[in-house]
């Protein structure tokens, strides 16, 4: 695996190796886990060359401790990547790819960055849609891959791709979970194992609504609010049913897969988000 730091240097070397190759790209934060690697894998069972970076964006996080606390482990990063086969690796600074001005860019990205995370978020996607375009500039790769696990941005990033008139697939892969149904994230290793098994409430609640489908939303709402109230160490910030292509809040079913169930939710002050589409 070869590792660039500059995106100088890196774009050098992809015109190099790419004539004729399909480039596949993987954009993380960094603080890898099983759920990365599979973002990974599906890129290397499709493409020739696998791009991933790690790069944590200003840009994005509402609260600067957040940023300043996201979990980092950049060795470890480089050991799991390089176990894999991973092709290229980018770490930028800051300054790599914001140069100058340390800003979001202004999207017209329409509903689907309205709500939820963009409600509870402000200026949130602005952030993600400014990386993500800055990141496909400097790889210009042929298809993107994005966890399920962050519904909403995988949608936005498809909406981005739209507005931009950009030539890229971008491929959404299925969400990777602890034992217990935790989602995987970056962000667990900040909880305890009793934390984590806490937490566990927050997929027993999607999967609830995934067999109960006969109930109404309404009926389903009511029942997950009141499954955290009878736990009071973790806090529910929204439960919300949409119609998952434009995150449109739904108050009926539609028709299958079209439909997803959003939790977000603070156990010891770390956010978590899940989702479950049916």
């Amino acid at each position: 695996m070869q590792i660039f730091k500059q995106k100088k240097y890196l774009q050098k070397h992809l015109r190099t190796i790419t004539k004729g190759k399909s480039i596949g790209f993987v954009a993380t934060m960094g603080s890898l886990h099983s759920g990365h690697l599979s973002l990974i894998n599906s890129s290397k069972s499709i493409c020739c060359i696998t791009v991933c970076s790690i790069f944590i964006n200003p840009t994005q996080f509402n609260n600067f401790n957040d940023y300043k606390n996201y979990p980092k482990d950049y060795n470890n990063d480089i050991s799991l990547l390089k176990n894999i086969a991973c092709d290229i690796l980018y770490i930028p600074q800051v300054i790599d790819i914001y140069e100058e001005k340390i800003e979001s860019r202004k999207y017209n990205l329409g509903k689907v960055a309205e709500n939820l995370e963009g409600k509870y978020r402000p200026g949130h996607f602005d952030g993600v849609a400014t990386v993500v375009e800055k990141l496909f500039d400097i790889v210009n790769p042929n298809i993107a891959f994005f966890g399920e696990k962050d519904l909403q941005q995988l949608q936005v990033v498809k909406k981005l791709v739209s507005i931009t008139n950009r030539k890229l697939d971008i491929v959404g892969v299925k969400t990777t979970r602890e034992p217990n149904g935790l989602a995987k994230s970056s962000r667990n290793k900040l909880l305890s194992k009793e934390h984590i098994k806490e937490a566990s409430i927050i997929f027993k609640c999607l999967e609830y609504c995934k067999f109960n489908m006969h109930l109404s939303i309404k009926k389903l709402k009511l029942y997950i609010k009141n499954q955290f109230l009878l736990n009071q160490n973790v806090q529910l910030e929204y439960i919300e049913f949409v119609e998952l292509n434009t995150f449109d809040k739904i108050k009926e079913w539609g028709g299958e897969k079209t439909n997803a169930v959003c939790i977000a939710a603070y156990i010891n002050n770390v956010r978590l988000i899940d989702n479950i589409i049916l």
